[in-house]
Formats: C-alpha cells, structure tokens, sequence
C-alpha cells in the first residue's frame, strides 16, 4: 500500500505563523473593503429617481426587479397610474419618486 504510513506533520515555525496571520489580515481587508464599496455605491438599481423607476415585485422565486427608463419607464407609469392591480399599486410610488407624474 503507498500511503500505510503516513508521516507525522511538521511544528509550524514562527515565519509559518506570521505568513499564515498576514494572509488572515489580507483577506479581511479585503472582505472590508468589498463591505464598504458595496453600502457607499449600490449601483444604478438602487432607487427610482431621474426617469429611470426600479420595482421590487414578487415572483415565484421571492421577488424581481424590475428597472426601466425613459419611454418604457413613461409607459409602465400610465399603466400604473390607470391599473387597479398589484402590481400597478406597487409601481405608482416609484413613478412619484422617478417624477414621472399621471398624464391628464
């Protein structure tokens, strides 16, 4: 059998250690860093503002977003604005806070 005897492991030596806790550090600074980039900037589907409307609406997997802008943002909105449906309830206020407002 080629492994029937296994040997016994090394101690780890000072240089071992101080390697091993650099390493440790270096990954937590990163995971920090990736931590404070992400709640500083979110990115462009954070909110519903500009024209641009970004809805939360639930789905068979838990939820979608859903981020339109422009013309298509404009039309979601008047249908929103004329639907009574869920969806169009959930939609109105992010077409307020996108300043896209009911036509007349």
């Amino acid at each position: 059998m080629p492994f029937a005897h296994i040997p016994a492991a090394e101690q780890a030596t000072g240089r071992d250690k101080r390697r091993i806790a650099a390493v440790i550090v270096a990954i937590g600074l990163v995971i920090a860093a990736v931590a404070v980039w992400a709640a500083v900037r979110p990115g462009a589907y954070d909110a519903s503002k500009d024209g641009c409307i970004t809805v939360n609406l639930p789905s068979s997997m838990g939820g979608s977003l859903e981020h339109q802008c422009g013309s298509a943002a404009k039309a979601t909105c008047q249908r929103a604005y004329t639907g009574t449906d869920e969806i169009s309830r959930l939609t109105r206020p992010q077409c307020r806070l996108a300043g896209i407002n009911p036509s007349s």
